[in-house]
């Protein structure tokens, strides 16, 4: 880093690596607090976002699990940033996140394209897909898909997607603050090999980008090998446009050449390089634009090669019904072609919003339905003190006096899920796999995230 930034600047970054500590920030769900505020420094580069005093603990806050907002290192918002610049609000798009587990720059890109518009989350290793799916479901968008697979199995999409975000695996120099054993595996050896494979990923998924798309290139490392090289390499191997980010002087980034930086005792945040490359080329309108729908959604809805008859569930206009198997789930009619494709072609784990499953000859209401923004009003809701919302999320029996059949509970006005209530008392329906597990139970509501001004 000495040779990189030369003597001051070197010593500056390794002086903050050593000797001060990370910055905690969350970023707020537009789609379900609004114009909300939390008590915080705002994030300059990232509307809705803020910086917390100190790290509470988040998992005894149930608007967490609510979706209510995302913890997310500050620095990887400058993705909102190139967002607002570049891409259009007016028109449908399509997205993949490449690698995109636990799946902080996806919600950030669902909450910034377009509502109408196709956001691919994909993660190659299948428990950080899991997660990603978790985070995906609780943000609450419809229009998402999660998949788990390698770049090459997108090798059948050439020419999908108006973006491409590649926050590809790196020696991770930036994690060195919150974690000892990124500091234990960094080696000259690991750089290396980090370099070639962000190549050859890069390389691979170019293809399945729109000519005129964009694609936003990042890691969490410091090190130009695998930044400023790579980038110039996509730019001269590949074709790209190198394109520059607005951003003002006081926040501290560190331009590269080419790329963003943020150094730690800099900037407030972590370790983080970007650059955003447009592939060369037109796209006209008839390609980028996505025909609206034809045809409102209705009760029960459309099925998929199978003789099963649908829940009784009303989607709004524009949504359609599928059932796979014993599983039923709504997408978008104006993607619906490329959704079932991709169910199709890769692993997915998330297909728009899976509303139903079917027990015996029963529908029962799924998780992902009540985190929804699909979520209508034919089902009753029964909102949960802080107590019982802690019991909910651990799956524990509930004692609550709510109409008999399935009831949306609620904490503070937002969905947690689902119980079936049998009179006074009702069976907890929240989804074992992601149940808190801690033994710890605070005395009253921890002081997690403070709002103030209009929720």
């Amino acid at each position: 880093m000495h040779e990189h930034l030369g003597e001051t600047q070197g010593d500056a970054l390794c002086k903050a690596l050593q000797e001060s500590e990370p910055e905690v920030s969350v970023r707020l769900n537009p789609t379900k607090v609004g114009e909300g505020r939390v008590e915080g420094d705002v994030v300059p580069w990232c509307p809705g976002a803020y910086y917390l005093a100190e790290r509470p603990a988040f998992t005894f806050d149930p608007l967490l699990h609510a979706g209510v907002y995302y913890v997310q290192e500050a620095s990887s918002m400058f993705l909102s940033q190139a967002l607002r610049q570049y891409m259009p609000q007016d028109r449908a798009l399509v997205a993949l996140d490449l690698c995109a587990a636990p799946g902080g720059k996806s919600t950030l890109l669902r909450s910034h394209l377009s509502d109408d518009s196709l956001l691919v989350s994909n993660e190659p290793m299948c428990q950080r897909a899991q997660v990603l799916a978790e985070n995906i479901t609780k943000w609450g968008h419809p229009n998402c898909v999660v998949t788990n697979n390698y770049p090459a199995d997108f090798a059948g999409f050439a020419s999908t997607f108006d973006l491409v975000v590649a926050d590809v695996p790196c020696s991770g120099e930036g994690m060195f603050r919150k974690d000892d054993e990124a500091i234990e595996d960094w080696s000259l050896e690991n750089v290396d090999t980090c370099w070639r494979r962000q190549r050859e990923i890069v390389g691979t998924i170019w293809p399945c980008l729109k000519p005129g798309g964009l694609m936003i290139y990042s890691t969490c490392t410091f090190n130009r090998l695998e930044d400023e090289d790579n980038v110039e390499w996509i730019a001269q191997q590949l074709g790209a446009e190198i394109l520059p980010v607005n951003h003002e002087a006081e926040w501290g980034i560190a331009e590269g050449n080419p790329g963003y930086h943020f150094f730690p005792g800099q900037t407030r945040g972590e370790g983080f390089y970007m650059a955003v490359l447009r592939k060369k080329g037109e796209v006209t309108e008839e390609e980028t634009t996505v025909a609206p729908p034809k045809r409102a959604s209705q009760k029960g809805a459309r099925q998929s090669g199978q003789k099963v008859n649908l829940p009784a569930i009303t989607l709004p206009q524009g949504y359609v019904m599928k059932a796979d198997k014993d599983v039923a789930y709504a997408v978008a009619v104006h993607h619906e072609v490329l959704m079932l494709r991709l169910r199709r072609m890769l692993r997915c784990l998330l297909t728009g919003v899976e509303v139903a499953t079917l027990k015996g000859k029963d529908w029962v209401p799924a998780h992902a339905l009540a985190l929804s923004t699909l979520l209508g009003e034919e089902y009753p809701r029964h909102e949960l003190t802080y107590a019982e919302a802690i019991s909910y999320l651990r799956r524990e029996a509930l004692r609550i006096e709510a109409p008999r059949g399935y009831v949306v509970v609620t904490y503070e006005g937002h969905p947690l899920g689902w119980v079936k209530s049998i009179g006074n008392r009702a069976n907890n329906l929240y989804p074992q796999e992601w149940r808190i597990r801690t033994t710890y139970t605070p005395e009253e509501r921890p002081e997690v995230v403070r709002w103030s001004g209009e929720e």
